[in-house]
């Protein structure tokens, strides 16, 4: 048997227990009802204080305390309630039957689920049986009968407390990492969806306007959006194919780089907005988390000032690796939009996007207007790995 077979075990079982909960509690039912019967046919005599108590009190007190188990999880305190009863009778009548000691699993399965209230409803219950059985029967030594069954059923108590507190912390861990996961997801979809849609739009509207004069131009056009579509496309059936874990074929193709700026810049600039670009080759030498970083962040930059900039806006993108960090600069000569939102800015998941991509790797991200008070500057610095921020 592989270690990742063992590792699912525990999951299989889980799922087994969840889609038919009534075989195991059938089978724990049956073990200690069978257990408390053996004990019934005279094993309970050892430790009774009234070895007389007729046969078939102590064959309906064995079946009253383990028969009940079977509705533990869905019902404990009722559960536990009726054992209470019948550990109250064995008590009362002598018998002290072992079977008594069950209380402590609908007590386990109460600590786990229900709210510590509950607890005190519990003593209430366990605490009468030990009562009467130690001044009816065990006046001089009744310490040694309830201080130890208290000990041990309040372990029992702490132990449901500590799996119950165990299991909200891994829940809440859950949690965040599905938080988080969604938030990963949804950069990712707004820094796809919204750059190809910028650029799609730029091209339609250049191509609508060339039809008339320049067929040619607007025939180019069409076949940018095509290619602009289908890459859109491919982006997001991979990341929607890492999403299926069953699915073992999901195309595992790498994230984009800075190998892939040029293109990029390349398809901006078909959109219709001019880009100057200096790009250090040294840059390469980034981690591949980094580099998706540098080239999300410069999508998202060239993408608002598409959207931001405004007729007759330029853009300049700068990268430069040094011995501490890597620098990207992107600035425009945008004048913003006439819905008044400057160039370079954006709503929604964009420049908290950036922000969050930067902090993944120790970096920092200053977005703002230039000096001049025209254009837009978008400045990330990402320290390397090796170095101190």
């Amino acid at each position: 048997m592989t270690t990742e077979t063992t590792g699912r075990l525990p999951a299989r079982i889980r799922a087994f227990d969840t889609a038919r909960p009534w075989v195991w509690d059938a089978t724990l039912t049956a073990c200690w009802t069978l257990a408390a019967l053996v004990d019934a046919a005279g094993g309970w005599r050892t430790t009774a204080r009234n070895p007389s108590v007729p046969a078939w009190l102590v064959v309906t007190l064995s079946l009253a305390l383990a028969l009940p188990l079977f509705w533990r999880r869905r019902h404990p305190m009722t559960v536990l309630t009726v054992m209470a009863g019948a550990t109250l009778l064995s008590a009362y009548s002598g018998a002290f039957l072992q079977a008594g000691y069950l209380q402590a699993i609908p007590l386990f399965h109460i600590a786990l689920t229900r709210p510590p209230r509950a607890l005190l409803r519990c003593t209430a219950l366990i605490l009468p049986p030990l009562a009467t059985g130690a001044i009816r029967h065990q006046p001089d030594a009744w310490d040694q009968h309830v201080v130890p069954t208290l000990w041990a059923y309040a372990l029992v108590a702490l132990l449901g407390i500590t799996v119950r507190s165990r299991r909200a912390e891994r829940d809440r861990e859950v949690r965040l990492a599905a938080a988080a996961e969604r938030a990963r997801i949804a950069r990712e979809m707004h820094d796809i969806i919204g750059h190809n849609l910028s650029v799609i739009t730029g091209l339609a509207d250049g191509g609508r306007y060339a039809a008339a004069k320049n067929p040619e131009r607007a025939a180019q056009a069409l076949d940018a959006i095509g290619t602009t579509s289908r890459q859109a496309l491919t982006e997001l059936r991979r990341l929607l194919g890492v999403l299926r874990e069953e699915d073992e074929s999901a195309t595992r193709t790498p994230q984009p780089g800075l190998a892939d700026l040029k293109p990029l810049i390349e398809g901006v600039r078909t959109a219709g907005l001019p880009v100057r670009a200096e790009l250090d080759p040294a840059a390469h030498a980034l981690s591949p988390g980094a580099q998706l970083t540098v080239y999300r962040v410069i999508q998202e930059a060239l993408t608002n000032t598409l959207k931001h900039g405004g007729e007759g806006a330029r853009a300049t993108v700068t990268l430069t690796y040094g011995e501490r960090a890597a620098l990207v600069t992107v600035t425009d000569t945008g004048k913003g939009s006439a819905d008044g939102i400057p160039a370079g800015r954006s709503r929604g998941q964009g420049v908290p996007g950036m922000r969050e991509r930067a902090a993944l790797y120790d970096g920092t991200l200053e977005c703002g207007p230039l000096s001049t008070g025209a254009g837009w500057r978008v400045r990330l610095r990402l320290p390397q790995e090796d170095s101190p921020s």
